[in-house]
């Protein structure tokens, strides 16, 4: 069954409004917001989302001792489990 959520005007699926999630966030924290690169991959019990930043953004995404990536995926993993589905975040480092 595929769940529509109203989001700012617009009807998107549970899937494509996580991912608008995680790149409205990730966007509001970098400096080159034009390089913030999301992606999905689904998988039978996860979705995992890639994330791929400008290299001298990794930093701000990561934070010290890693709080803003465990934040990030603090607020996937939350929302995900309304859903019974199980998020993972990938940061990719190499671009």
């Amino acid at each position: 069954m595929v769940q529509l959520l109203p989001l700012y005007g617009a009807v998107l699926r549970w899937e494509d409004a996580m991912k608008e999630l995680v790149e409205t966030i990730v966007k509001a924290m970098v400096d080159h917001p034009d390089e913030v690169v999301v992606t999905e991959v689904q998988g039978q019990h996860a979705c995992i989302i890639e994330l791929v930043v400008a290299r001298e953004d990794v930093g701000k995404v990561i934070g010290k001792r890693g709080a803003h990536a465990q934040a990030l995926r603090t607020l996937i993993s939350a929302a995900g489990g309304k859903q019974k589905k199980r998020y993972v975040l990938e940061i990719i480092e190499d671009r």
